[in-house]
């Protein structure tokens, strides 16, 4: 086995889901100082300097340039510790399985049923004949979001450790909680991080590159309503889930998640719940194009306005909150233009096909970039991610620790203008 798949083994092993139910505390979950302590301790172990766990559970570490680099920016890289909460995540039991083609069973779910993976629900394992894939073992998601991308970084540092010729600027790394309920790395202490610029490395298959995300915002509905007894209700009674009911109503039928794709935003109800006297739904609002949310906000504001008048009071009660913004505004402008062109040529250089994906969703790095560090997101090998179906590849997993040492090296060299692949 090699480094890198026995550390994501390691790391999938550790439960360590965040807890949208306590989102107001960092981390949300206990679990995740778990595998905090765990990836401080292979940090340590690697000879990574300055490494620090601190009360959130955020882990960094700073790894010093090669002879000759110590000029050059500070590159940094950030993935998340914390695992998805849509699905089981404790006890995790990552297995090894080869793939023969066809229907994979890897393991009997929590109902009883079989858990199995083909090409069927995901095409790329028709290019995988005869490769080994981790999979947990039916009755739990893997973790590989984003434990690969942990793993990886670890055997990143042990080959520049053990290859001293390597050449590489000062290095950077940040493993934070919470991703999955949109915290992320909202507490990263940006100065003592102290790179220039860097990559997120939580994408999908290898070689995908994303430098486009959707512009976020969310939305809290609350209806407020009167109950009394149905049969002297006329006139009187006002149902709040009935208010709801009709706000749900006047949002475009068509632009809800699983009817739109690519560049297409939606509007998403994630949750609701409620009686005759109070309800209340959350909605998440997505676009690639600014402006296209603002006109989203104020259709809501003006369903909500609506609903009101239709019931004769302030029934509908709206707050919509901006959560984060394309990641395209800041990384394509010229000055960072070259983390997109450098990336690419380090997929290049390992033999690997890029190709670049309008993310449907946001990474650390949309918040990161609006702060000050510019950074686009990098593939971390994890197929089927959030679900019990999820699996990594151990050759793509193995290619990613060879990408990622291209990438320093390119990155060894200045910037020498807007458009520069190293």
């Amino acid at each position: 086995m090699s480094h890198v798949v026995s550390l994501f083994i390691k790391y999938c092993s550790i439960p360590s889901q965040s807890d949208p139910r306590n989102a107001g505390e960092v981390p949300s979950s206990a679990s995740q100082f778990d595998i905090a302590r765990a990836m401080r301790d292979d940090l340590l172990a690697v000879g990574a300097r300055d490494v620090t766990l601190d009360e959130h559970a955020y882990v960094t570490a700073h790894w010093p340039a090669s002879p000759g680099c110590e000029d050059l920016p500070t590159l940094g890289f950030c993935c998340h510790l914390d695992t998805a909460p849509q699905s089981y995540g404790d006890p995790v039991r990552p297995q090894l399985l080869r793939y023969e083609g066809g229907e994979l069973v890897i393991g009997i779910g929590r109902d009883g049923r079989e858990v199995t993976i083909g090409p069927d629900t995901n095409p790329r394992l028709a290019h995988m004949v005869g490769w080994t894939l981790v999979t947990a073992d039916g009755t739990s998601l893997l973790g590989g979001d984003d434990k690969a991308a942990d793993a990886a970084c670890i055997a990143l540092l042990q080959r520049l450790r053990d290859d001293p010729t390597l050449p590489h600027p000062r290095l950077a790394f940040a493993f934070v909680p919470d991703e999955e309920i949109g915290h992320g790395a909202a507490l990263l202490d940006l100065d003592s991080f102290g790179a220039r610029w860097g990559y997120t490395i939580d994408g999908g298959p290898l070689g995908e590159i994303c430098y486009e995300t959707f512009n976020a915002a969310e939305a809290l509905v609350r209806a407020h309503g009167l109950s009394v007894h149905p049969g002297t209700a006329k006139g009187v009674l006002v149902n709040a889930c009935e208010a709801l009911m009709r706000f749900n109503q006047m949002l475009p039928p068509a632009e809800r998640p699983e009817l739109t794709e690519g560049y297409e935003g939606f509007y998403f109800l994630d949750r609701i719940e409620g009686s005759c006297e109070y309800a209340e739904a959350d909605y998440i609002i997505r676009d690639h194009d600014q402006a296209k949310v603002e006109r989203r906000k104020e259709l809501m504001r003006a369903a909500a306005r609506l609903v009101n008048r239709q019931m004769g009071s302030e029934v509908i009660e709206l707050e919509i909150r901006d959560q984060y913004h394309n990641l395209a505004d800041v990384v394509c402008l010229p000055e960072n233009r070259h983390l997109i062109d450098r990336a690419r040529a380090a997929f290049e250089a390992c033999g690997v096909d890029p190709f670049f994906v309008p993310m449907r969703g946001g990474t650390d790095g949309s918040q990161l970039s609006f702060r000050g560090f510019p950074c686009i997101n990098l593939s971390a090998c994890y197929h089927n991610a959030h679900g019990v179906r999820e699996f990594v590849p151990v050759p793509e997993l193995e290619r990613l620790v060879d990408v990622l040492v291209a990438l320093v090296g390119i990155h060894a060299r200045p910037v020498v203008s807007d458009r520069d692949a190293g």
